[in-house]
């Protein structure tokens, strides 16, 4: 069966796929377009079984709120190269499927792969996008809040993201407010919220450590728990939001500053992706 030029063109511009690619899964479809998609769908799951074991440790990561800002949405797709993840295409189809998951409010990464866009899965637009680059591309990461208002920032290059979700929007000059905690968090990458928030096992290790530099250092042995545990402290303040010093203002702490605007104004939540 003779494939028309015109034919394999509609295909390469329903799929992305490349010229070749087209007109061999034409043919192999008897020129029945729809099975051919399906066609270069396996040929991109082929792909996906074959570079299973490659590293994918570029990618693109945006971040975005809702209309009425009480819902935020980051997602990292990975890709494994920077040629790839610099790719305007490639940038505006991760675009596409964060703009999905706000506009349904998709809270998980199960129901966004199965959710349609364009008239298919994610799940196969993204085995699409496999088969047409070539290199090993999935969703590493997605991250939702739900909040009195959210707020969502996005550092150069789409290689860090932030959303924060703070308990009050009707405070004056929220909206800077918010812009000023998310770049406290791309810049100083805390690792929760207060020290309740700390992963047990992280704590368990900074008394550990700080023990161990309180012998090395010859301290007595009936104060290496103290020391430990002021040390601990430390850590806290360093390494949770609320706590860290304010960039803008180091006689501020993040709460402070918070305060500082609305006497009862607090961070809810936060996630920071990054590369």
């Amino acid at each position: 069966m003779k494939i028309t030029a015109a034919e394999v063109n509609a295909l390469r511009k329903k799929t992305g796929a490349g010229m070749m690619d087209c007109k061999k899964a034409l043919t192999e479809a008897e020129g029945n377009i729809d099975d051919a998609i399906k066609i270069l769908r396996k040929k991109g799951q082929k792909v996906a079984e074959k570079r299973a074991d490659r590293d994918a440790d570029e990618g693109v990561i945006i971040a975005k709120v809702s209309s009425d800002a009480t819902f935020g949405a980051v997602i990292r797709i990975s890709c494994e190269t920077d040629f790839v993840a610099k790719n305007d295409e490639f940038v505006n189809f991760v675009t596409s499927i964060a703009d999905k998951a706000i506009e349904g409010k998709i809270d998980n990464v199960e129901t966004l792969s199965n959710t349609d866009l364009n008239g298919q899965k994610i799940s196969e637009l993204i085995i699409e996008q496999l088969g047409k680059i070539g290199e090993k591309i999935e969703i590493v990461d997605f991250k939702t809040i739900s909040a009195a208002k959210v707020f969502a920032y996005i550092h150069q290059g789409n290689r860090l993201a932030t959303i924060m979700g703070v308990n009050k929007s009707d405070v004056e000059d929220i909206d800077t407010v918010g812009k000023n905690i998310n770049m406290q968090i791309a810049a100083m990458a805390p690792v929760a919220l207060d020290k309740d928030g700390v992963d047990p096992k992280i704590i368990e290790n900074e008394i550990e450590i700080g023990k161990d530099q309180a012998r090395k250092e010859g301290k007595p042995e009936n104060l290496i728990e103290k020391i430990a545990l002021g040390k601990l402290n430390k850590f806290y303040k360093e390494n949770t939001l609320l706590a860290q010093v304010y960039l803008h203002d180091n006689k501020k702490s993040i709460d402070q500053y918070l305060k500082s605007a609305d006497k009862d104004l607090t961070v809810t939540e936060f996630y920071r992706l990054a590369l």
